[in-house]
């Protein structure tokens, strides 16, 4: 009789990253969030929000910036760790949820209950991954596939989240 593989067995048979040898993996483990052993996705997304509370009060003209440079770093960051970890979207690599966190609360206000309500927003998108995200999720690759589809579930969130700003 074999035993019923362990929810985060998937972790244990992948490579783990080299920080020192490679320090973009550093950053594409999101600082180390993403060694998390049970759901490294929302420890990467927890590790987003410290970041935000230091620019999420940016102007709007400056946090995009700063959106798009991440995210244009983040193919070439999550596409070398993989590269390099020799696994497509290790489930460790976590900049994209940094970026798709970032992306879900843009131009929405500053404030506690809509952080706490984006980060819940981009989970739901990221996990249950709804048409296109779950396409692109499987048919692009690199390390703009890995990006792609939390940019994508970040701006699903986003509208979600200017949804209900309007109706409040």
């Amino acid at each position: 009789m074999t035993m019923p593989a362990s929810p985060d067995s998937h972790l244990k048979s992948q490579p783990a990253p080299d920080f020192w040898r490679y320090p973009v993996q550093f950053l594409a483990f999101g600082f180390g969030s993403g060694l998390s052993r049970k759901a490294p996705g929302t420890a990467g997304t927890l590790m987003a929000v410290p970041i935000y509370l230091l620019i999420g009060d940016w102007s709007l003209l400056y946090y995009s910036f700063f959106i798009i440079v991440c995210a244009a770093l983040g193919v070439w960051i999550c596409g070398a760790a993989s590269r390099q970890l020799e696994v497509h979207d290790h489930p460790g690599i976590v900049w994209d949820e940094f970026v798709g966190y970032w992306i879900t609360l843009w131009a929405v206000p500053f404030d506690w209950a809509w952080i706490v309500a984006g980060f819940l927003a981009f989970r739901v998108f990221d996990i249950i991954k709804p048409w296109p995200v779950s396409v692109l999720d499987r048919k692009v690759g690199g390390g703009f596939g890995i990006m792609i589809d939390d940019v994508l579930a970040g701006a699903m969130a986003c509208a979600t989240l200017h949804i209900a700003l309007y109706f409040i």
